[in-house]
């Protein structure tokens, strides 16, 4: 059985678009407020690999993992990858895109996905 992780909060559409889409084909899901508990190390960097294996670039992944339209971005515009990569982590609720979803350590996205979901059903 799939079991889906959705990382992100309550208050964000997108997040909220992600939990009905899944609940709508009765997909189980862990749903993780960001408010609460971020991600861990371990699994922001599965999710970075996950990300990196469907681009072919951690730069690209590291880029899809940054909220362009938020207020913080230019706290990390001019860093390079690896600087992004620490600072996204250490700045989850602010920097990062909404909804990650994850599906085991192989598979991830970022932001409303649908067409990849459903390949993971």
């Amino acid at each position: 059985m799939v079991m889906i992780q959705i990382f992100g909060t309550l208050k964000n559409f997108d997040v909220k678009t992600a939990q009905r889409w899944f609940a709508e084909r009765r997909i189980p899901v862990q749903f993780v407020d960001l408010k609460e508990k971020e991600m861990s190390r371990g699994e922001f960097e599965s999710v970075l690999d996950a990300i990196t294996r469907e681009t072919g670039s951690r730069q690209e992944a590291v880029e899809r993992l940054i909220d362009s339209k938020s207020k913080d971005y230019a706290s990390i515009a001019y860093l390079d990858d690896v600087d992004k990569a620490d600072k996204i982590f250490e700045n989850q609720l602010k920097l990062m895109k909404h909804p990650v979803c994850r599906n085991g350590k192989m598979l991830a996205t970022v932001g409303l996905a649908q067409k990849t979901w459903e390949g993971w059903k």
